[in-house]
């Protein structure tokens, strides 16, 4: 009898502890999903969002996956090379100007924030990012996928470069007439800071 409740006790203490940092990283999702909806969505809702994913939507509405492949090699040889046309144009367009702006405004908590269009293309964003394409990822899939007001918090992740420990919250765009899903964006938090 003893032997077998040690075991148990055991098998418990094992399972417990393969399953502690599952836990640990669940914490932050409470706090980032609430900082993303008092803070981020009262501003997605803003002209320069609604109207530049709009306007993309309709200009990538017959793109195949084919298409959809090229441009990503593309940006993905931009960053990388020293053809970077692709990448200064969604740089400088209004709206990435209007999200670099609301990343400073959240004075470092925010350390990226991009917008993504029907098909997972990016439509603006406040740093360049490493791909085009996001519709291939969960930040994509676990939102605009999941409907109209779905919000998806990814995993906490350490930077080996800037040592900070930050998180990824991706919440569906919707038409404020419609009420159709049009669209992504993905905002980096650093947990340090919240």
């Amino acid at each position: 009898m003893k032997k077998t409740l040690a075991s148990l006790l055991y098998a418990s203490a094992a399972i417990m502890t393969a399953t502690a940092p599952a836990f640990a990283e669940e914490a932050h999702v409470a706090p980032v999903t609430e900082f993303v909806e008092t803070s981020v969505k009262p501003w997605i809702s803003d002209a320069a969002v609604i109207e530049a994913i709009k306007a993309q939507n309709a200009a990538n509405a017959n793109l195949s996956q084919s298409d959809i492949d090229a441009l990503d090699e593309k940006w993905r040889a931009g960053v990388e090379g020293d053809e970077k046309s692709m990448i200064n144009d969604v740089l400088d367009s209004a709206l990435s100007k209007f999200l670099k702006g609301k990343q400073e405004e959240a004075g470092g908590l925010i350390t990226e924030v991009f917008v993504m269009d029907a098909k997972g293309l990016n439509v603006g964003q406040s740093d360049v990012t490493s791909d085009y394409w996001q519709g291939d990822e969960a930040k994509f899939q676990k939102s605009f996928g999941a409907g109209p007001d779905a919000i998806f918090v990814d995993e906490a992740e350490k930077d080996e470069s800037t040592q900070m420990l930050q998180s990824q919250a991706s919440m569906t765009i919707k038409d404020p007439k419609s009420g159709e899903a049009i669209g992504v964006i993905t905002v980096g938090i650093d947990l340090d800071a919240m």
